[in-house]
């Protein structure tokens, strides 16, 4: 079958798309939404049950449609959670809102488009008929669609270190997927545990670790051993930035943020005046500065931007407090076992020292993957036809300002999109909501504007 637009993906940025396309399409448009993943929009991240697992994000920027600004509060309060704009609501509740929603515009059968959700994996994309991309689907069909758009996320980033050396009783150990959160039962309230990365997973699974009674020895280790900092209790005012004004080199930028710190109240202020306008400076800058950024600043953007409900840091500052969360900065070297226990072996940072961990557990929470060609076969598939290009940065791949992907050998008029994370190259901020929901509206936006008189 030709559908008018084909929505590849079942992440967050698959269901924002779909919502959109179902209040802006006629009915006379037909939309496929392809994907294998049975919690379809709840994603990885909202699909926790673990009510300390927050939102990053106060629940006043959280709603799905950026044209109805108070729809996810109003969804709160109509269910009896106590939470006002400013709070940070949990991740589960997020994720039954986000269905709830494309559930409602589903339920009005009058006036709006045909759509149907197929639950298999695109595996090959070719040009048919020279008006439409057709996908192979792993249940042996075939679909095309006149428009369509990607919408793969990414997935959790594997060890660093390959642990297939480590024998398999002790193998049983290492977590890779922490999100599959039937390990924590296992976990002995004596034994001690390892956690790779220190990032937002890692507070996550402190956190569950807690919750589920385990009260031992938690060692962090990661490059640098830093950790995401806190949300202010009472946000300050955010400082107005001409970003435009910056200057044009990485150590720049930097010291006139620092600057701007400096004469404030709250450094909080200056991020998040910074915020909304990431985008345009990240535009501004070289492909060298970019590359130099990757590699010297952005950990510490990454705890200063991305920051934590007040009471989750709270409660995980006390825990770093009274010792029972260690952390330590190095390089991961070697995973062995000795004596029933995991050792990880590292380089300590700034030396050439050696140092080692030993601990009962180890909990892969080194974040989720840089999007990128590499980890979708459909990906490799379409660049090997040229279809689509990496990002140079290995940030997802080429798309311009309307996030169309830029492709060198598609000849026929089928419009192709990406939306969230392959477009990181273009936007550099693109993982969160309040971005991928606007992003996504736009997108639609811009299929139906170029739809034929006669279809719209």
């Amino acid at each position: 079958m030709i559908y008018d637009v084909i929505v590849v993906g079942s992440g967050f940025s698959a269901i924002a798309v779909t919502c959109n396309l179902i209040e802006q399409l006629p009915a006379s448009a037909t939309v496929a939404v392809v994907g294998d993943d049975p919690g379809f929009g709840r994603g990885t991240a909202y699909r926790t049950e673990l009510y300390l697992h927050r939102l990053n994000v106060p629940a006043g920027r959280m709603s799905l449609m950026p044209h109805q600004p108070d729809d996810f509060v109003d969804w709160l309060k109509n269910r009896g959670r106590r939470l006002q704009a400013g709070d940070f609501a949990s991740r589960s509740d997020y994720g039954l809102y986000v269905r709830d929603t494309l559930a409602q515009l589903l339920r009005k059968r009058d006036g709006r488009c045909r759509v149907d959700f197929i639950r298999a994996k695109a595996a090959g994309c070719v040009e048919r008929y020279n008006s439409t991309l057709a996908f192979h689907l792993g249940n042996g069909d075939e679909i095309a669609g006149r428009n369509v758009v990607l919408c793969l996320g990414v997935g959790n980033a594997n060890l660093p270190i390959d642990p297939a050396g480590v024998s398999l009783s002790v193998r049983s150990r290492i977590v890779e997927n922490p999100w599959r959160l039937s390990w924590l039962r296992r976990v002995a309230s004596s034994d001690t545990v390892c956690i790779l990365g220190s990032g937002l997973t890692m507070i996550d699974q402190v956190l569950a670790l807690r919750a589920h009674g385990y009260r031992g020895r938690i060692d962090v280790l990661s490059r640098r051993g830093l950790a995401p900092l806190g949300h202010a209790k009472t946000s300050p005012a955010p400082l107005p930035i001409d970003v435009e004004a910056l200057p044009g080199t990485i150590s720049g930028i930097l010291k006139s943020l620092r600057e701007k710190s400096r004469a404030v109240d709250d450094w909080r202020s200056v991020m998040d005046g910074l915020r909304p306008q990431t985008h345009v400076l990240w535009r501004r800058l070289s492909s060298k500065e970019r590359a130099r950024f990757l590699r010297h600043a952005l950990p510490w953007w990454n705890i200063h931007r991305h920051r934590v409900a007040p009471d989750v840091f709270d409660r995980f500052d006390q825990l770093v407090s009274e010792g029972t969360v260690r952390f330590h900065a190095g390089f991961l070297k070697s995973l062995e076992a000795e004596e029933g226990r995991l050792v990880a072996g590292y380089r300590v940072r700034a030396t050439r020292d050696l140092a080692a961990i030993k601990a009962d557990w180890l909990i892969n929470c080194t974040g989720m993957e840089r999007a990128g060609i590499s980890h979708s076969p459909l990906l490799k598939e379409m660049s090997r036809s040229q279809l689509i290009a990496a990002d140079p940065l290995g940030l997802g791949i080429q798309v311009d300002a309307a996030s169309e992907v830029i492709g060198s050998s598609r000849i026929s008029p089928v419009r192709l999109f990406a939306v969230g994370a392959l477009t990181a190259g273009q936007f550099w901020e693109i993982t969160a909501v309040p971005d991928i929901r606007v992003q996504a509206r736009a997108v639609v936006e811009e299929i139906v504007a170029q739809r034929p008189a006669a279809e719209a």
